[in-house]
């Protein structure tokens, strides 16, 4: 099951009219989000098969997952912004469970995003399973 937050980015996008609403949408929930410090942006946190440069930097606290990213394209650092509501909050042993590509289905953005950045989500998703086993 979903998170309240990714709920929540799945009710906004049933209320935006079409994809390059939502698109804007995402750039938002980007935006929004603080960015990861310099210190953190190094090969160890650099995700590997993005176009773009993306870093996730995984925190484990108690037995529950989360991560702070970043990105120089803002659309990455929207999607980003939506695998944190996916995954952030969850213990760690449940991380590697959650079907996301199923629930980003339900956001429609596998139709709308590029092979190249559909391949960089792919990439994302892969490291945050990874980590969640190894830390888990």
């Amino acid at each position: 099951m979903a998170s309240a937050a990714f709920e929540e980015i799945v009710e906004d996008f049933e209320f935006l009219p079409d994809w390059e609403d939502r698109y804007r949408h995402v750039i938002e929930l980007g935006r929004a989000m603080a960015p990861l410090d310099e210190a953190l942006k190094v090969p160890a946190t650099k995700v590997d098969g993005c176009v773009s440069q993306v870093w996730l930097h995984p925190e484990i606290e108690n037995g529950i997952f989360s991560f702070r990213g970043d990105s120089d394209a803002l659309i990455v650092r929207g999607l980003i912004a939506v695998l944190r509501a996916l995954y952030c909050g969850l213990p760690v042993a449940e991380v590697p469970g959650v079907d996301a590509r199923r629930e980003l289905e339900r956001l429609g953005l596998n139709e709308h995003l590029s092979s190249q950045r559909s391949n960089g989500l792919r990439s994302m998703v892969e490291r945050i399973g990874l980590v969640a086993q190894e830390k888990g």
